[in-house]
């Protein structure tokens, strides 16, 4: 087999590429030239998907208000969760940011993931 030239991905039509050249190497044997070039490969491509396509960092409001419209819930019933109707309203306003028991309780009670509630400049 031979092995993909190795080096940063820089353009679509690299990227494409890299990606075929995982697709032929996903049954590479541990600890083969192979495997190793398919290791670094989805370095380089998961470089590359950073920074062509960054992620915006979650809103953990949006993320409550999303879980609330999956259940069929609304505001109100977040105040045995977070305390009372006006610190829902503040949090649900962004003049309130959520406590790490309060994270935890819409984590147990509504199944939110903490990584959804928790923005990574905390």
């Amino acid at each position: 087999m031979k092995m993909p030239k190795l080096k940063v991905i820089t353009s679509e039509k690299d990227y494409r590429r890299s990606l075929k050249a995982i697709e032929d190497l996903w049954d590479a044997k541990p600890g083969s030239e192979a495997h190793d070039s398919l290791e670094v490969l989805a370095l380089l491509v998961d470089d590359y998907e950073k920074r062509a396509f960054p992620m915006e960092e979650p809103d953990p409001v949006a993320a409550i208000r999303f879980r609330l419209e999956q259940a069929g819930l609304e505001s109100k019933d977040l105040v045995p969760i977070l305390g009372s109707r006006s610190r829902v309203s503040e949090i649900m306003n962004h003049k309130r940011g959520l406590t790490l028991e309060m994270i935890r309780k819409l984590f147990d009670e509504l199944q939110i993931p903490m990584e959804a509630l928790i923005p990574r400049h905390a």
